[in-house]
């Protein structure tokens, strides 16, 4: 038999407000800029979408164990969405299953899984939201050229993210691809996984400049590794001759920049791209599969001048 509910108590009842939403967000480590500038992005998305979110790191790029270990540990809370910032393509795929097969929509951030591989697994990918990384790559490689001119000739060093990541040889790709295209007289000597590692990247650097001391350029798939080069190539009196090109551009990279010593970082304006995500996840209904985020060039030019609407977006 139901208890029959006095006005008061049915008025207060109806004035309890509907619980929010909430999302589990995994990103890869906090202790990078660029994923300090994302989640930024994330709180104020969550706060103008009117949703809760917990968010999860691990230490580094390189915890891919570790990681794995976080995803389901954050499943267990049973979010309504989970927003994952995978170290590779697929040291995730197993936790993301069981969200798929509990009912809860995946967010592949910062394109780090491939759809196909992911798919034959069992994840069901919502969207993924990112940079278009080989349009970054490019870019750097277009910019590169504009400074030292189609018939430039010389050596280049890439390097490459962690071995394995999809996002890194992305931009690699797009980055040699583009420059064989514009300025095929710059040969790249050697391109390497520098495993987002800054004194990897510095050590790399050394070693190839030691072979090859008429190096041109060096462009490296993040920020923190283009720092490393950059590092390397003023210890060797050489900063004036070998530009450094770098990705994400990161709080630390744009010191840098304008300090007069990294040339130039291709701007992947990650708050842009975890302000978004939240966005779209809370929109609900179909979305593309991949949702890109707009890329730019910065340089010191650039900063100092302060009139592009993007820069808004750059943390």
């Amino acid at each position: 038999m139901f208890k029959k509910l006095t006005v008061t108590a049915l008025v207060a009842l109806l004035a309890v407000p509907a619980q929010a939403e909430t999302y589990g967000v995994l990103m890869k480590t906090l202790s990078n800029p660029f994923w300090g500038a994302m989640e930024l992005g994330v709180r104020d998305g969550a706060n103008e979408a009117g949703v809760e979110y917990y968010l999860q790191a691990v230490e580094s790029d390189q915890a891919a164990e570790p990681q794995l270990n976080v995803c389901n540990t954050m499943l267990e809370r049973q979010p309504d969405a989970m927003i994952t910032a995978a170290i590779n393509s697929t040291i995730l795929l197993p936790c993301l299953k069981r969200a798929t097969e509990m009912g809860i929509p995946v967010v592949d951030l910062d394109g780090n899984l491939d759809h196909k591989i992911a798919t034959d697994a069992g994840v069901d990918i919502a969207f993924s939201i990112g940079s278009d990384n080989v349009a970054a790559g490019a870019q750097g490689a277009e910019w590169l050229v504009s400074q030292v001119g189609a018939d430039a000739k010389g050596p280049i060093l890439v390097i490459e993210g962690l071995s394995g990541n999809v996002t890194g040889q992305k931009r690699a790709n797009g980055f040699s691809e583009k420059l064989a295209e514009l300025a095929p007289g710059l040969e790249i000597v050697a391109s390497l996984p520098g495993d987002w590692d800054r004194g990897k990247a510095a050590n790399i650097t050394n070693d190839i400049l030691t072979a090859n001391p008429e190096l041109v350029a060096i462009f490296a798939a993040n920020d923190g590794m283009a720092l490393g080069a950059v590092e390397t190539v003023y210890a060797a009196g050489k900063g004036d001759q070998v530009t450094v090109i770098g990705v994400d551009g990161n709080s630390d990279a744009v010191k840098s920049i304008k300090s007069g010593r990294l040339n130039a970082s291709v701007a992947q304006l990650p708050y842009l791209v975890g302000k978004q995500a939240v966005e779209m996840v809370k929109a609900g209904g179909e979305q593309p599969d991949w949702i890109y985020v707009p890329t730019m060039v910065l340089t010191k030019e650039v900063l100092e001048g302060g009139s592009d609407p993007m820069l808004e977006y750059v943390k």
